[in-house]
Formats: C-alpha cells, sequence, structure tokens
C-alpha cells in the first residue's frame, strides 16, 4: 500500500514537472508570437494605446493624444526628431551599432546609453514594454527594433513613434503637442517650435517644450541649426 502511495506520488511529481517543462518552453514562444502579431496588425493599424500611456491612465493621468497621418505632421518636426533622436535612422536597421559602441565606450554605463537609443527602439519601448534603465528591458527592446524595422516601412515606424511619444505630463503625439505648447495643430510647427520639442523628447516631464528654461532653449538652438543643415537625413520619409 505505501509502495502504491509512492508510485503514486512520483507519477504526480513527473507529471508536473514535464507541465513546468512545457510551460518554461512555450511561455517565450507564445510571448514572441505575441509581439509579432502585434506588429505586423500595427503595420496596417494605428496602435490605440501604449504600455506607457496605460501607466499614466492606473496612475490617475489625464491622457491628451489625437493620432494623426504624418502626412498632417510638419516635416520640421520629423527632420528635427531624427536629427536630435537618431540621426542614422534612415539608414539603418532598429539599432545603430556604431552608436552604441561608441557611447559605451565613453561611459561605459547603461544609463547613459540614452544617446544610442535608436527611433525604433524608443518605439519598441513606448509601445510594448516600460519606462527606466535596465538590461532586461534591452533584452526584449533590441530584437523587438529589428523585427519592427523589418515589416514597417521607415514612414510608418516615425509615423508610430511622433504619435506616442511623450511630451508632456499625460500629452501624447505630436498634435497634443502641438496644441498644449503652441495652440496650434501639428501641421503648423515651426521649426524653432519643431527644435524645442525635440530637445525636450529625452524628459519631456522637465523640459518644457511651450516654456523652456536657459538649458531647453540653448538645446534647441543646437536641434535647429543641425536640422537646418542636415541635408537628406530624412530622405527616407518623403
Amino acid at each position: 500500500m505505501v509502495e502504491q502511495q509512492s508510485k503514486s506520488i512520483e507519477i504526480a511529481r513527473y507529471r508536473w514537472v514535464r507541465i513546468a517543462k512545457r510551460i518554461a518552453l512555450l511561455t517565450p514562444l507564445a510571448v514572441v508570437v505575441y509581439f509579432l502579431v502585434l506588429i505586423i496588425v500595427f503595420r496596417f493599424v494605428d496602435p490605440p494605446i501604449s504600455t506607457l500611456m496605460a501607466g499614466h491612465i492606473l496612475s490617475g493621468t489625464t491622457l491628451e493624444q489625437r493620432w494623426v497621418p504624418i502626412e498632417k505632421i510638419s516635416p520640421h518636426l520629423t527632420k528635427a526628431v531624427i536629427t536630435s533622436e537618431d540621426s542614422s535612422f534612415c539608414r539603418h536597421n532598429g539599432i545603430d551599432w556604431q552608436e552604441i559602441k561608441k557611447v559605451w565606450s565613453r561611459k561605459k554605463q547603461l544609463s547613459e546609453i540614452r544617446g544610442a537609443s535608436t527611433i525604433p527602439m524608443q518605439t519598441m519601448k513606448n509601445l510594448f514594454l516600460w519606462p527606466g534603465r535596465n538590461y532586461f528591458r534591452k533584452f526584449f527592446e533590441f530584437p523587438l527594433a529589428y523585427i519592427s524595422s523589418w515589416i514597417w516601412p521607415k514612414k510608418r515606424m516615425l509615423e508610430i513613434y511622433l504619435n506616442i511619444a511623450e511630451w508632456g505630463p499625460g500629452i501624447f503625439g505630436a498634435e497634443a503637442a502641438a496644441h498644449h505648447h503652441f495652440k496650434i495643430r501639428a501641421s503648423q510647427i515651426s521649426p524653432r517650435q519643431a527644435a524645442l520639442l525635440a530637445a525636450s523628447l529625452p524628459n519631456p516631464i522637465i523640459r518644457r517644450a511651450g516654456k523652456p528654461g536657459p538649458r531647453t532653449r540653448k538645446m534647441a538652438a543646437i536641434v535647429q541649426k543641425r536640422a537646418a543643415n542636415s541635408g537628406l537625413i530624412a530622405s527616407c520619409i518623403r
């Protein structure tokens, strides 16, 4: 009797081990399939919300966002954002390895690696992942940037980024940002306003494009000058 009970326990334990192993193997696959399906869907359908927006909603923040096609966003803004955030956007396939090597050799700290974070990486972070800096998030961010860059044209990538980027507490997307900071439409953004918005992107809670401090104004002046002299930096969007 005791021997029978022991065998039953062993059999049950073996079954649970097999189930646990299957779950451990299938969970990463399910995550990959989940993200892949969403990326394919968002190639044609505008994302209704991002994880960053969801986080604000859960914290009680009121959101302002209105999706607009990239054709209704000022080309001054697209050029300023590419210039300041990812100058190699039209050349790389989601990750700028050369820039990562440069930043890593200078800083050697993950907390300083934003300078090498491409627009696809930032889009994936805002859309699917979570804020903050850690290696675990990069584990998802890098492959998602590659996959999305393969599935989405450059124009679509930038369109999604400009519509989900945060430009102030609860202010998401170029249209809401233009209205909130300058009382205009996204299509009416001037070169100076575009530079202020681009300069505020690394920390839009502190850097206010509509009421910029001395540091933000200085950074915007640099962005505006570089954007004016950047030539074909945004050629893949036209």
